[in-house]
């Protein structure tokens, strides 16, 4: 399996490269492409400090990372921790929320066997972590070579990957063997990953949880002045919308309460920012953009890292991601701050945590942009049952905190097996 994936990578270069190359231009921050070939060369790492290597892809995993990060610093003070990201906005992310949690950050290797054991080779690490779903085998292969204990952190497998996996159940049973431990986020990811060749997989939860508490300590009056929004209005706060379906879909639903409401909307990626902007100010007016200090009725929330703190502002929050067919987004930062969450149909990523919400009465789903106008009106007059969902959510993130130690006691232990 090891040679013809490689084999395969090589003829399919020019298809892959020039993806990679077209994305990457799109973003605001280059790569360093250098350290996506595997050169490494000016990581130093103390002899007496063993290495562990953490993978995250992009913002939303190395968010995700940050408790477990805290906690594998408090049980090993003595170790060098390397923390690696796919993306130019997972880099910006990790500078500025993990500055403090890792001793080296730099960008992953290309799934190249020669990159990842130029990268390997130098960094040497007693233990590799990776991410939720984040699988590549050469760079599991070079672990392996280097010795190195393997653990998969928060690990998922929603219905959509699974379904397009069984077909090369081959493929995965000989990359998930390079795997010592799989910690995954509930007994269904267990099951689906076991079913596709992993070897004794272990629930751990989900240190989202445990993420989600990260802006609870913000001021929702300073939040105000800060971006301008009026004294005795309700704010819809909207996170994390995926494309143009879902802006037209949420911007034709806010549109008859344009007069009724702020609004701030945090885009899932920033290069949309600008076609949430023009579609805010076709549909509302004047749209100001937080990148430029500006200050408004209708915001563009389009910075990093802020979308946590700013929730505490809001009356109603939306979560994208689930009115298109994009898997959904996570909706644990918005129920920690005891907020009502509306959401769309199409929640498989977060499937787990959509149906408890939803059970619990933490959350409600929409369908159409009709439904998600007249709920948000309903909540804003309901005060007392948007209060209900706010409190239904926030006992919920409470209620199952704790997985982020999980995980970080198993990377301890398998860097003392070492």
């Amino acid at each position: 399996m090891f040679l013809i994936y490689n084999l395969l990578a090589l003829l399919l270069s020019p298809i892959w490269l020039t993806w990679m190359l077209i994305r990457s231009s799109r973003r605001a921050e280059a790569p360093n492409w250098k350290e996506r070939t595997g050169n490494y060369m000016h990581v130093q790492i103390p002899r007496d400090k063993p290495a562990i290597w953490i993978h995250a892809v992009s913002v939303g995993e190395v968010m995700a990372v940050l408790p477990i990060l805290r906690q594998v610093r408090a049980l090993l003070p003595d170790h060098f921790l390397l923390l690696s990201v796919t993306t130019s906005s997972g880099h910006h992310t990790a500078r500025e929320h993990a500055v403090d949690l890792y001793d080296e950050l730099v960008y992953f290797p290309i799934d190249l066997a020669r990159f990842q054991l130029a990268a390997m080779s130098r960094v040497r690490p007693s233990v590799v972590a990776i991410m939720e779903t984040e699988l590549w085998l050469n760079f599991l292969w070079a672990a392996k070579a280097m010795g190195a204990k393997t653990l998969l952190l928060n690990g998922r497998i929603s219905d959509r990957s699974f379904r397009r996996s069984r077909p090369i159940k081959f493929f995965y049973r000989s990359m998930l063997g390079y795997l010592d431990r799989t910690l995954m986020q509930t007994a269904g990811d267990s099951d689906r990953i076991a079913n596709l060749g992993a070897k004794q997989p272990e629930v751990f939860g989900n240190c989202k949880f445990d993420q989600a508490v990260d802006g609870l300590d913000a001021d929702p009056a300073e939040w105000r002045a800060l971006l301008g929004l009026p004294e005795g209005v309700p704010i819809v706060v909207i996170g994390s919308t995926r494309g143009e379906d879902e802006e037209k879909f949420v911007v034709s639903a806010l549109e008859p309460l344009a007069k009724e409401v702020a609004v701030v909307w945090a885009p899932r990626h920033l290069e949309r920012a600008d076609a949430v902007a023009a579609t805010m100010a076709q549909a509302f007016g004047v749209t100001a953009r937080r990148s430029r200090a500006e200050r408004g009725r209708y915001i563009v929330l389009d910075t990093y890292g802020e979308l946590a703190k700013v929730y505490a502002l809001a009356d109603v929050v939306i979560i994208g991601g689930g009115f298109g067919d994009y898997g959904g987004q996570n909706l644990l930062q918005a129920l920690a701050h005891g907020k009502p969450v509306l959401h769309g149909p199409h929640m498989a990523n977060f499937r787990d945590v959509a149906s408890a919400s939803l059970a619990l009465g933490a959350s409600r789903e929409v369908i159409t942009p009709s439904d998600l106008t007249s709920t948000i009106r309903e909540l804003l007059q309901d005060r007392a049952r948007a209060s209900q969902m706010g409190e239904a959510g926030r006992r919920f993130v409470e209620e199952n905190a704790g997985a982020s130690r999980r995980y970080a006691l198993a990377i301890a232990e398998a860097a003392r097996e070492r």
